[in-house]
């Protein structure tokens, strides 16, 4: 049997040490690797947690991808982009109540018109927050231009995931042609970090055909591109997907929550100093997911501000907790009495301290 507490005493894990952790089933093993992750958490990141107020801008997509709800192909979807009032008023709900940054999400867009109009919310959401205000983007690949206009007109940080790492599994779950290309991702994301952003990805959790190697791999794909933050969940199935015919083959979902969990875990000893997202997907699972995730390591949550009407139409797979109002998340954090001295930043970015390094050089490129 491995000695999973000799294993977390090293000072560099192997990728034998990786899968040891990431596979551990017992109960106290897993309260080791938690307890491991909770205390290099502590000594690198600190005990904060950072706030991204998140703002579903809309669910139009040109992407077609297998696992998502508003793919291009998906006919049931009611589509929708916010008008620029619903995003300013969102972004100043987060400002007012000292949330310290935002998140502007959607599908993936290329045409002019979308790129001209994230620039103008990313210039206006600076203005009405005297500057005070962080803001991240999810939008997908652009091209190394839109990166820089966007950059230069106010957004810091940029999540793009690449969701697996592994070739075959890929092209299991994208279309095979030019739209979707891993390489076009992994470009994508070097083109960010050339910019200047603060640079995230990450991967989904439990696909079906995906294994405990698998994920060790995504795992050493987020440390070889040097990330800042990382944003990954577990997958959840959508009935109007292609990968849906593949639920049999799926975990439970208590078995995914204790893989997504372990995987916080793990990237948090391996990459001490990264944010981590806790993902909303995590309370698909279970009601106190992303509590979960907090203290195996997570240190920024992201409460969902997107006006109320349009929530159940960013619909990316099933059971999503698009109900959930910010404020209702943000208090029960603050009321729960198990988070063990965790404690929610008001009023800043909450930077990555990998990024401070990195732009310093202290970091491997």
């Amino acid at each position: 049997m491995l000695d999973i507490a000799n294993i977390l005493k090293e000072e560099s894990l192997s990728r034998e040490d990786l899968i040891a952790l990431l596979s551990v089933k017992r109960k106290e093993d897993r309260d080791l690797v938690f307890q491991k992750a909770a205390s290099v958490r502590c000594n690198n990141v600190g005990n904060e947690i950072y706030l991204r107020g998140l703002i579903e801008y809309s669910n139009i997509c040109e992407k077609n991808c297998f696992y998502c709800g508003i793919r291009a192909g998906n006919k049931q979807v009611e589509r929708y982009c916010l008008d620029e009032d619903d995003v300013i008023c969102s972004a100043r709900h987060a400002f007012e109540n000292d949330y310290g940054s935002i998140v502007i999400q959607s599908g993936e867009r290329t045409d002019q018109d979308f790129i001209n109009k994230i620039d103008s919310l990313v210039r206006k959401i600076k203005i009405i927050s005297e500057h005070k205000l962080g803001i991240t983007l999810s939008c997908g690949d652009q091209s190394k231009e839109t990166y820089h206009r966007w950059f230069e007109s106010g957004a810091h940080r940029y999540l793009l995931r690449f969701e697996t790492s592994d070739p075959d599994l890929y092209y299991k779950i994208h279309p095979n042609n030019k739209k979707h290309f891993l390489l076009n991702r992994l470009t994508s994301l070097q083109y960010l970090k050339e910019t200047g952003y603060q640079v995230g990805s990450g991967m989904m959790i439990g696909l079906p055909g995906q294994n405990i190697e698998n994920l060790i791999d995504d795992l050493l794909m987020l440390k070889v591109l040097n990330v800042d933050m990382v944003g990954m969940g577990p997958y959840i199935e959508h009935k109007d997907t292609p990968l849906f015919k593949e639920k049999s083959q799926l975990l439970t979902k208590n078995e995914r929550l204790g893989l997504s969990l372990l995987t916080i875990a793990v990237l948090r000893i391996l990459i001490p100093d990264i944010n981590i997202a806790a993902a909303t997907a995590l309370d698909s699972l279970s009601d106190d997911g992303r509590l979960q995730a907090i203290r195996a390591g997570a240190n920024v949550l992201m409460p969902n501000i997107t006006p109320l009407k349009y929530r159940e139409n960013y619909f990316l797979y099933e059971n999503k907790p698009y109900l959930t109002e910010a404020d209702a998340l943000i208090r029960k954090i603050n009321e729960s009495g198990s988070l063990n001295g965790y404690h929610i930043k008001l009023g800043e970015w909450g930077d990555s301290k990998h990024f401070a390094k990195r732009v310093k050089g202290f970091g491997l490129d």
